[in-house]
C-alpha cells in the first residue's frame, strides 16, 4: 500500500530508497499497534453482533475483512494525508475532501486485495506453519 499511495499521491520530485524504507517501516508500526489496539478488537466486536448465518465460515471471513479493511482504511489514510504533507502534496483542498479521496482510493485498492490475494495467502501460511506446529505440542 505504500507503494500504490506513492503512486496515487502523484509525489513530485526525487525519493530516495532511504525515505521509502523508513515510511515502510513507520507505516507497518503504525498499522500494526492500530489493528492490535484498535481494528482488530473493535472488528470482531462488530461481526459477531451482525445478523447473518454464522454456521458457514466464509460468512465470518468477508464480514471481519470487510470491517478490518474499512477500520484500517480509515485510520490509515490519516498516515497517507501525514505522508503526502511530508512530501508537499496537500494543496488547496479542504482537510476532508482530501481525507475522503484518499480513503476511497485506498478502500478501492485494499478490499479486492484483502479478499483475492492477502486473506487466502495469510489464512494458508497460518494453517500451514503454525497450525501445524500447535498440533504437535497438543498432548
Amino acid at each position: 500500500m505504500t507503494f500504490y499511495n506513492l503512486l496515487m499521491n502523484e509525489t513530485g520530485g526525487t525519493i530516495y530508497i532511504k525515505e521509502i524504507a523508513l515510511e515502510l517501516l513507520i507505516g507497518f508500526i503504525i498499522a500494526l499497534l492500530i489493528e492490535i489496539s484498535i481494528v482488530g478488537p473493535c472488528a470482531k466486536k462488530i461481526v459477531f453482533m451482525l445478523p447473518f448465518d454464522k454456521s458457514k465460515k466464509i460468512n465470518i471471513i468477508v464480514a471481519m475483512s470487510t470491517t478490518m479493511v474499512i477500520g484500517m482504511v480509515f485510520f490509515m489514510s490519516f498516515f497517507g494525508m501525514a505522508m503526502m504533507h511530508l512530501h508537499g502534496g496537500l494543496h488547496g483542498d479542504s482537510f476532508v475532501s482530501i481525507y475522503f479521496s484518499i480513503f476511497i482510493k485506498n478502500f478501492i485498492m485494499a478490499y479486492p486485495l484483502q479478499l483475492i490475494i492477502m486473506g487466502p495467502l495469510v489464512r494458508f501460511l497460518f494453517a500451514k506453519f503454525v497450525m501445524k506446529k500447535k498440533s504437535f505440542n497438543v498432548a
